[in-house]
């Protein structure tokens, strides 16, 4: 990691990625961590997933996001800290109508930063799927075709 401050409005090095519909700057990244900053419009969701290989957490900073672990559904607000360790599969939706801002986190780093560079602007589901496998980002299967 780099000493140095990133700005509030700015990723490192002026890095901005549209992650299913979502804006994420990287705030801090190192092969122990990595965080970034996301904008998550209304309507939109991460699908449920698992990182085999990471711990994960979201700290809310705006609004409200349900986080899913199978049938357990937590709504989550401004102050909350989810913790998704690895292994867990887990689902992120914003349903609340309006916007929330949050920062993410992942321990340790692996693969993640890569992968949200590779899926930068990717709106195709199965390229979306392929390219988190890659990265050890797993993605379950829709409910219908469990």
């Amino acid at each position: 990691m780099e000493q140095g401050v990133t700005p509030s409005a700015e990723g490192l090095g002026g890095t901005v990625w549209n992650v299913v519909g979502q804006t994420y700057r990287p705030k801090l990244h190192s092969p122990n961590t990595f965080i970034w900053h996301a904008d998550v419009p209304k309507e939109t969701f991460v699908p449920p997933h698992i990182h085999p290989t990471q711990d994960e957490w979201i700290y809310m900073l705006e609004g409200n996001l349900e986080v899913e672990f199978g049938a357990d559904v937590h709504q989550v607000g401004v102050g909350d800290t989810v913790q998704m360790p690895m292994g867990v599969a887990h689902g992120i939706f914003n349903r609340s109508g309006t916007d929330a801002k949050c920062v993410f986190g992942v321990a340790p780093a692996r693969k993640l930063f890569d992968l949200f560079v590779a899926l930068d602007g990717v709106t195709d589901p199965e390229e979306l799927v392929k390219l988190s496998a890659m990265h050890e980002v797993d993605f379950l299967p829709p409910p219908d075709a469990a």
